[in-house]
C-alpha cells in the first residue's frame, strides 16, 4: 500500500475490484452467521511506549531532589574572624617629633591669621 503512486491505472482498478469483492463477501458472511454487526477493520498498531525502570526513575528523582535542596537551602556565611588591632610600633621619640611639627604648623597658621585681621 505504500507504493500506491508507483502502480499503474490497470493495477489500481484491479485492486479496487478485489476490495469490492472482499466487502461483498464480508456482508454475505455476516448475513449467513446472523450477525448484524459488520466486520470492522483492524485498529492501527499503537506505538510502543518506552518504559523506564523503577531504579532509573528513582535515580532521576533523587538527583532532582538534590538539585532543589541545593537551591532552597540558605548559604551559610563563614564565621567572621575577629579583628585584631596591630600594636603601634612608633617610638615615643617619633611621636614627639610629629607632635612638635604639628604644633609648629598650627602656630604658623594662627600667626598668619592674626596678621590678616
Amino acid at each position: 500500500m505504500s507504493n500506491l503512486l508507483s502502480l499503474t491505472s490497470a493495477q489500481l482498478k484491479h485492486a479496487a475490484d478485489i476490495k469490492d469483492k472482499i466487502s461483498a463477501l464480508e456482508k454475505e458472511l455476516a448475513s449467513i452467521l446472523g450477525s448484524t454487526a459488520t466486520v470492522s477493520t483492524p485498529a492501527p498498531a499503537q506505538k510502543k511506549k518506552r518504559k523506564m525502570s523503577a531504579a532509573a526513575r528513582a535515580k532521576i528523582a533523587a538527583a532532582q531532589k538534590a538539585r532543589w535542596a541545593k537551591v532552597k537551602t540558605p548559604v551559610a556565611k563563614p564565621a567572621a574572624k575577629p579583628v585584631v588591632k596591630k600594636k603601634s610600633t612608633m617610638s615615643a621619640a617619633g611621636r614627639a617629633k610629629i607632635s612638635a611639627a604639628a604644633k609648629a604648623r598650627w602656630a604658623k597658621v594662627k600667626a598668619a591669621g592674626k596678621k590678616s585681621l
